[in-house]
């Protein structure tokens, strides 16, 4: 490898070495705020480091890496949301984990394999790094060990995650079989040469999606998601909903674009069925929901459908790059947004050792009592929910107009129903937050750390300052493709 080639993957190398410096430094000296810290800066140098990457790009790294400027703004974002999970972490995990070193340990090794699947224009490396990113989670969703729930979320993300990936694998090797290669670019080019049939490469493809569907909780491979964030640490649950998904989607999107799966239309017409199914199950199923972190995690769900649309966009080759740009927009909106919504219940400190339970009623009257915890809540809920002059908006409104250039009327829909679905939920919750005090008497307690306080602010400027002002987003994300 030339120096050209590590400055290319300079952000995975800070990752890979500041990994190495935390346990180096778990070995020595154990210390919570150190490890933190340690973790925090390791994640930010990574971030920076992809500016300086960007200046040689595009370029080839071996055969399972391509550097360019795609593959950096979402490494850059992946880092910059693992080092907000540190820190919104720190006071959360003394409170109820038993040796929580290892904790931020594991946030910088699932953060390298998101980087890692960035990265990735080969089926070997989308493996390394979804494994990755996924063994790191098994044992971040057990924390703290001295309660059943995370190690039952836990347990069923393994078992079911094991199986998605059993069938990734063997979508793989039917590929392999009929085409002799692994490499995204050159599968596109063999694909239509393949002596197998055509239905046998379909079915690989399609195993193929129903593996990273799992991943992103699609319909109908979500039935694990409420029970997996319900139980697993409100900043993890966070993580696994903006980075874990993020970085995954990012995998798919560029597998189907080098690949050009998108003349398999029976394939793609795939992809928009699950989008449409998990616009209207999660949007409704979350309708149901008093606890907000199960509500959090079926509006993910339905999130995921939205994104998932621009794939039957991209069918339209003319729509296709605005396809592209509108979905990296809403990952990035997406990405602050939910964190910004697990931000506020991580920073809910319970005194009971047993995973918090966040009912409606327990944030009633939030507004009179925390007006800053209760503000990080109403932008996220209402970026969330596509309202003017937050991030979302801006990222639905792309979506919007991506799918009228292609004509996907029955996308548009189903995009519309889910979005008025989803406001009646979101704004319930606002509801609760403005009633009085004392109107319920069984509320939480919160006592957000100082840490806590200034990332809440970092993420409410974010998210206002996306929907506000997006034209040097924008730009920045139309040059680059």
């Amino acid at each position: 490898m030339s120096a050209s080639d590590f400055l290319a993957i300079a952000p995975l190398l800070v990752l890979a070495a500041g990994a190495t410096a935390v346990m180096l430094q778990i070995a020595f000296m154990r210390s919570v705020p150190v490890t933190a810290i340690l973790s925090m800066v390791a994640l930010l140098l990574a971030a920076l480091s992809c500016v300086s990457a960007a200046a040689i790009t595009p370029l080839q790294v071996g055969a399972l890496l391509s550097a360019d400027q795609f593959s950096l703004l979402f490494t850059a974002l992946f880092c910059v949301a693992g080092a907000v999970t540190c820190g919104l972490s720190l006071d959360y995990i003394r409170h109820h984990g038993d040796e929580p070193e290892e904790y931020f340990l594991l946030i910088v090794l699932a953060t390298l394999g998101a980087g890692v699947l960035a990265y990735a224009n080969h089926l070997a490396s989308l493996l390394l790094g979804l494994e990755l990113l996924s063994v790191s989670l098994y044992a971040l969703i057990a924390y703290p060990n001295r309660s059943l729930l995370p190690l039952e979320a836990a347990s069923k993300y393994l078992v079911l995650s094991g199986a998605a990936s059993a069938t990734l694998l063997f979508g793989f090797a039917l590929l392999y079989a009929g085409t002799g290669t692994l490499a995204f670019a050159e599968l596109g080019e063999k694909l239509g040469q393949a002596e197998m049939g055509t239905g046998l490469l379909m079915a690989g493809s399609a195993m193929i999606f129903a593996g990273l569907a799992f991943k992103l909780s699609l319909v109908p491979f979500h039935l694990w998601t409420p029970d997996v964030y319900d139980g697993a640490p409100a900043p993890i649950s966070g993580f696994l909903a903006s980075v874990g998904k993020a970085a995954v989607f990012v995998a798919l999107l560029r597998l189907f674009l080098e690949a050009d799966l998108f003349r398999y239309y029976k394939l793609v017409q795939l992809t928009g069925l699950t989008a449409i199914l998990s616009m209207l199950a999660g949007n409704l199923l979350a309708l149901l929901q008093t606890n907000i972190k199960r509500m959090l995690a079926y509006s993910s769900i339905a999130h995921l459908g939205y994104l998932l649309m621009v794939f039957m966009i991209c069918l339209d080759t003319g729509s296709r790059a605005l396809a592209v740009e509108a979905a990296m927009f809403y990952l990035i909106a997406y990405t602050a947004t939910t964190i910004a919504a697990f931000g506020l219940l991580t920073l809910i400190n319970e005194s009971q050792v047993e995973r918090e339970q966040v009912q409606l009623q327990q944030v009633s009257g939030l507004f009179w009592r925390q007006p800053l915890l209760a503000g990080l809540m109403l932008v996220a809920l209402l970026s969330l929910a596509g309202i003017p002059l937050t991030a979302g908006f801006i990222g639905k409104f792309y979506l919007f107009t991506a799918a009228v250039s292609g004509g996907n009327w029955v996308l548009l829909a189903a995009l519309i129903l889910g979005s008025a679905i989803g406001i009646y939920y979101y704004l319930r919750v606002v509801f609760y937050m403005t009633r009085g005090a004392d109107e319920h008497k069984h509320t939480v307690t919160l006592s957000p750390g100082w840490s806590g306080s200034a990332l809440s602010c970092l993420l409410i400027a974010s998210i206002l300052v996306l929907g506000i002002v997006p034209q040097t987003l924008m730009a920045y994300l139309r040059s680059i493709l």
